[in-house]
């Protein structure tokens, strides 16, 4: 029986582990086994946590979400124009915290998992909607609304698609300068309005 207290912290632990051991041995040979040992815990109590590997991942996809949500009202917070708003989201989405190599394996191996279980498609899907309402805020100040839905999109895809080129890359640049390269090219996505 787990002591009393220690379920956020053993949850912790193994949600971290989690993501230790997608990266290190990729999504398709996690075991909840070795991220019970990873974590320092029994099989018995990483399963008495989670119940399945499936909820596991579910449970680390809700932090990575959370996680991300935070740096985006932390930085959204100081955002009074489109333009900083903007700034914020893609700051926030190509923060050091999310751009970590543990991390882009975890999101990666969200995507993938969110193509054949319904609970992680249903966290993309939340994410999805996050990113497109931020940037559909921001956007609403300088353009069209009639505009709004299409350019946010764009622009969240935009997002979504850098992300993943630069995760991918055997050459990773600076996150702050992918971030920057966000940001001129949704500029350019809906032109001279955002300096205007």
């Amino acid at each position: 029986m787990p002591k009393k207290g220690m379920q956020p912290i053993r949850r912790r632990q193994l949600i971290d582990a989690t993501m230790e051991t997608i990266h290190d041995v990729g999504f398709c040979d996690v075991t909840i086994a070795e991220i019970a040992r990873r974590a320092g815990v029994s099989y018995g109590l990483a399963h008495h946590y989670f119940g399945s590997k499936d909820q596991l991942m579910t449970a680390t996809m809700r932090h990575l979400l959370k996680s991300l949500g935070e740096e985006h009202i932390q930085l959204l917070a100081g955002a009074d124009t489109a333009q900083l708003r903007i700034r914020a989201v893609c700051q926030a989405s190509f923060s050091r915290v999310q751009f970590q190599p543990v991390v882009i394996s975890a999101w990666l191996a969200f995507y993938m998992q969110a193509q054949t279980g319904p609970s992680s498609r249903h966290l993309l899907r939340i994410y999805a909607r996050r990113l497109v309402s931020n940037l559909s805020f921001a956007l609403s100040q300088i353009v069209p609304r009639r505009e709004v839905p299409e350019l946010a999109e764009g622009a969240a895809a935009l997002i979504d698609g850098l992300w993943v080129r630069w995760a991918l890359s055997d050459n990773r640049p600076p996150a702050a300068d992918v971030a920057a390269h966000a940001e001129r090219s949704i500029a350019r996505l809906i032109g001279e309005k955002l300096n205007g």
